[in-house]
């Protein structure tokens, strides 16, 4: 069978890769951005590191900045309103998730009205033409939505994420400066970057991988290994790591999807606002274990890949303890909470199972599943 890769048209690496803006900006024509970013990086001056290249290149903008850490359908379909009344012809994402899904939203509506609803982009939407030319600015090293055809909005209605994908979305250019993430705190550097670590497993384990894929995931894991620690610890070569290896991940599996650790960790984002990595790192070990028996040998990959030793010489039951005691070990050092126990109200776990039975991740999961199993895998995690 036929395996599609898709990947941005272009991107650009490595300190000062969002100096390269301007070019890409009049390169392409484009005559006024709309710029999408967040309340906190605004306040923060993170997103007047690109504005003030745009202001210095007489390049005409607009801010939209009604975005949640989850954003939601209002935070689309205001933000649609907005891009209509600005005379915008493309969009510059600036920040995390958060705000490279808003984006992807509003510009798959904008050229494809009849998902106006944003309910209906939900699963693989049938839209018929690319969204609004984005150029994608990552402040996070963790979600690679810069060069994923997926992306998640919150429908506050029915306290549920819903997953688009969308071959449509993509954005056309990628700017991955590690300066644009060295403000970002220790917690969020940690969650987020354990998020990258659950894209690079769960992609490489999943039903739909293949050898293309496996190749970006195992490189994706060495990297992010090596260098979550230090960008913790807010070193440069920790932070340029993460930048890249978070990526690295995204063009993984973006490409061939991810498995029950998301459909776990997308309900409690919902229901309880619980950031997206912090719920991936908790569950991540966990659902390793539960998964090793449907992994053939990959978990003797993973764990050399988190730079655990003499994995050649390892029974099957050993390597594949090896690696989920390494990922837990990680998890631990960056500070991410071992469990579900101050998050979690047992009350809401049959919801919760049954959010994650439905959730577009489920059905890549290396190994199937059903709600009462998932069940039991958030109650062993209270």
């Amino acid at each position: 069978m036929a395996q599609r890769i898709i990947l941005n048209g272009t991107s650009y690496h490595g300190a000062g890769a969002i100096n390269e803006i301007p070019a890409e900006i009049k390169g392409r024509g484009f005559q006024k951005a709309f710029v999408c970013s967040d309340p906190d990086l605004i306040r923060f001056g993170i997103t007047a590191k690109i504005t003030e290249l745009l202001d210095q290149n007489a390049l005409p903008y607009e801010i939209f900045s009604d975005i949640k850490p989850n954003p939601t359908i209002d935070n689309v379909q205001n933000g649609v309103a907005a891009y209509k009344a600005s005379g915008a012809d493309y969009i510059i994402a600036i920040g995390g998730g958060s705000s490279i899904d808003t984006a992807k939203a509003i510009g798959i509506i904008i050229t494809n009205p009849e998902f106006a609803d944003v309910v209906s982009l939900e699963g693989v939407a049938p839209t018929k033409n690319p969204c609004v030319p984005i150029l994608a600015v990552p402040t996070t090293a963790g979600t690679a939505a810069e060069v994923t055809i997926n992306y998640v909005i919150t429908d506050e209605a029915n306290n549920r994420k819903m997953v688009c994908v969308d071959t449509h979305d993509i954005p056309v250019a990628a700017f991955v400066d590690p300066d644009m993430m060295s403000t970002m705190p220790a917690s969020l550097t940690a969650a987020t970057g354990m998020d990258a670590l659950t894209h690079a497993i769960e992609g490489y384990i999943t039903k739909g991988a293949c050898t293309m894929t496996d190749m970006f995931h195992l490189k994706a894991i060495e990297i992010i290994a090596a260098s979550l620690r230090g960008a913790v610890a807010n070193t440069p070569e920790g932070r340029e790591g993460m930048a890249l290896g978070q990526y690295i991940a995204g063009m993984g599996f973006s490409n061939v999807g991810l498995g029950i650790v998301h459909s776990m960790a997308h309900p409690l984002g919902a229901l309880y606002d619980t950031p997206h990595g912090v719920a991936n790192a908790i569950i991540l070990p966990t659902v390793m274990e539960y998964n090793a028996e449907a992994t053939g040998d990959k978990y003797k990959y993973i764990a050399a890949a988190m730079g655990v030793e003499n994995t050649g010489s390892m029974s099957c039951e050993e390597y594949r303890k090896a690696a989920i005691d390494a990922v837990r070990k990680l998890s631990q050092d960056v500070g991410i909470p071992a469990d579900l126990k101050e998050i979690v109200k047992p009350e809401d776990v049959q919801f919760l199972a049954e959010s994650a039975y439905a959730d577009a991740c489920r059905p890549g999961n290396p190994k199937d599943t059903s709600v009462e199993e998932i069940k039991a895998l958030y109650l062993s995690l209270l």
